[in-house]
């Protein structure tokens, strides 16, 4: 692995690194973006984030909000595979920003990028309607990801009204302590928002990435709609992508 691109700034060390056609960003030791343009299917945490958009039979979300771009990884993969009308971006650092353009192809005409604070962004854009919703958003201690945010209550529901009324909410958890311990897993008032709700893992990885969905979502027919897809078939049947899905419990009404 070679790096390519350095930078210090106070006390934020930046890195590109390139491993053959594959460049990753990294930032105080901890990878934030991995992408090959001849291979959209990285074999990581960012397949994970996107394949809920193909749990609809021919069905994809055309307004697609993301939080927290990295490098912009997701961002190339929804544009490659799903081509949404519009991709906005939210990210805090600004330099994350430069290098996904610089390095990782961010140029598309659908795409939005906005330097700002998640948190105060929603708040400013209350009308705001999406789709999709992936939160995504980690910063580093001791060489490892940590959430920015906390995935308490109050943030379950500031991003659960800027969905659509089909929307979709894609949440990333470092491991299966933090989403046991955040309101997804805890406040079942909350869950019951939602009609159908996944977690997916990959058997590399120790992070729990969690699905919810407005819409009903058949458990059975997830496996053929991803198979559907000629890039992610390829992958599954070449096992780079080796995903494992289940159904969350939910309360049930009246």
């Amino acid at each position: 692995m070679a790096v390519i691109w350095q930078k210090k700034i106070d006390a934020q060390h930046y890195e590109i690194r390139t491993a053959g056609k594959s460049r990753r960003l990294y930032k105080n030791g901890v990878c934030h973006s991995q992408f090959n343009p001849g291979n959209i299917v990285t074999g990581s945490i960012w397949d994970l984030l996107i394949l809920p958009s193909c749990y609809q039979p021919d069905v994809h979300p055309a307004r697609v909000l993301l939080l927290g771009v990295g490098g912009g990884a997701v961002i190339r993969q929804l544009h490659s595979l799903f081509c949404p009308e519009s991709i906005t971006g939210v990210e805090k650092d600004a330099l994350h920003i430069d290098l996904g353009r610089r390095f990782f192809g961010l140029d598309m005409d659908s795409l939005e990028l906005v330097e700002a604070d998640a948190v105060d962004w929603l708040r400013r854009h209350r009308k705001h309607r999406y789709e999709l919703i992936i939160e995504d958003m980690f910063s580093e201690s001791s060489r490892r990801p940590v959430r920015a945010v906390p995935a308490d209550g109050e943030w379950l529901k500031c991003l659960t009204r800027h969905l659509s009324g089909s929307g979709i909410l894609v949440m990333n958890f470092a491991s299966e302590e933090e989403f046991r311990e955040s309101a997804v897993c805890q406040d079942m008032k909350l869950r019951n928002r939602f009609t159908s709700i996944y977690r997916l893992t990959l058997p590399t990885l120790d992070n729990v990435v969690v699905a919810m969905h407005k819409r009903a979502v058949d458990h059975k027919g997830i496996h053929r709609n991803i198979m559907h897809n000629p890039v992610l078939e390829r992958a599954v049947m070449s096992r780079k992508l080796k995903y494992r899905i289940r159904k969350l419990r939910q309360l049930k009404h009246g």
